[in-house]
């Protein structure tokens, strides 16, 4: 066997060598545990950043304060004194010894509509009424079903008002609200007490009257007026501390929707219909306007529509057999926004321009 040189050998060796730690040199293994290191810790911070979004998401679900079913509005200046009017524009009301919360808009379509799908599956004391979907000048709210199993569903904008409501119906929507608004029959527990004691009333019932420590009524007129008309003179109101229209003016509104300024703006009847800006009147036309669809023209303690839109109920007892109606509706002129315009009905009365808005302490 010939003899491997020692030349050649060492040849041999320094090039393993030299291949051996190319591969496995501690430099090479440094590059590598880095490599991995760096990849280990992408996905580490992935999965972190991924867990705190969905961390976030929970507790922001969890802190989330819901909507308030109806927003209100505080009405302070606690102690005003009545609306002194003048020559041409008689009142005497206003006057309000406490602070009270009041419905910054009318009751809706939509809150009516849960309402009714809580408490009137069979529909006992009437609180459905088929004009609320037959009469288009204002529908509405749709009725299906039998009774025992009735539903309902809103027609067209759920933020218009609800029309076609007797001061009854309003009570027992107080009251509804007052129980925490309950599912089940019309009963004590869901309609029948709370804030009104009605126990099955649906007409008359000029007697009732606010339950002491009632959490939502129908506003009393004086309420009423106030956060309608009321500013105080040092607080940059008219100087007797009351406005003739709720727009925070003593000017005829326009009725022009949407107009943000100049403000005073209502939904009544010019020469021509607000909806429509055209004085022909159409018996399929929807004449009533969203909540807030006149955002300039808020009164001073932040109420809408107080003036137009539809009439609201108060609480006043009228000529001994009426309840109170304020503010004027769609369908009628300037006058009936004043605040020297007092109506009244039936309270069982219903119609496509009447609704009503709430008050709470």
């Amino acid at each position: 066997m010939t003899a491997i040189s020692s030349s050649r050998w060492t040849l041999t060796l320094a090039t393993l060598l030299a291949f051996f730690f190319s591969q496995f040199s501690p430099f090479g293994l440094v590059q590598e545990l880095e490599a991995a290191s760096s990849n280990a810790s992408a996905r580490i911070i992935k999965k972190l950043k991924k867990q705190i979004a969905s961390l976030k998401k929970r507790l922001a679900a969890a802190t989330a304060v819901p909507a308030p079913f109806i927003e209100m509005v505080t009405v302070g200046n606690v102690g005003n004194a009545a609306d002194a009017g003048n020559a041409s524009e008689a009142s005497v009301y206003g006057a309000v010894p406490y602070e009270y919360s009041i419905g910054k808009y009318e009751v809706t379509l939509a809150q009516y509509a849960a309402f009714l799908n809580a408490v009137a599956a069979t529909d006992a004391f009437g609180l459905y009424s088929a004009g609320m979907a037959t009469d288009l000048n204002s529908a509405g709210i749709a009725q299906s079903g039998s009774s025992g199993s009735f539903t309902y569903s809103v027609i067209g904008d759920g933020a218009h008002p609800v029309t076609y409501v007797s001061w009854f119906d309003a009570a027992r929507f107080c009251n509804w609200l007052h129980n925490g608004r309950p599912s089940g029959a019309q009963t004590a527990a869901t309609t029948e007490n709370g804030a009104y004691p009605l126990n099955g009333a649906i007409s008359g019932g000029l007697t009732i009257t606010r339950n002491p420590g009632a959490k939502f009524w129908i506003p009393s007129e004086d309420e009423w007026y106030k956060a309608a008309h009321h500013q105080p003179a040092g607080q940059l109101g008219d100087v007797d501390n009351y406005w003739l229209y709720p727009t925070k003016s003593n000017a005829v509104p326009g009725n022009t929707i949407g107009v943000a300024t100049p403000s005073n703006h209502s939904n009544f009847k010019t020469s021509v219909f607000s909806v429509t800006q055209n004085g022909s009147y159409d018996s399929n036309q929807n004449y009533l306007t969203a909540a807030g669809s006149y955002p300039g023209s808020a009164s001073f303690y932040g109420t809408f529509d107080q003036g137009g839109n539809v009439w609201e109920w108060n609480d006043a007892v009228i000529s001994g057999s009426f309840r109170g109606l304020r503010g004027g509706s769609w369908i009628n002129s300037e006058s009936t926004l004043r605040s020297s315009d007092r109506n009244d009905n039936n309270p069982d009365f219903e119609s496509s321009t009447i609704g009503f808005r709430v008050a709470s302490p």
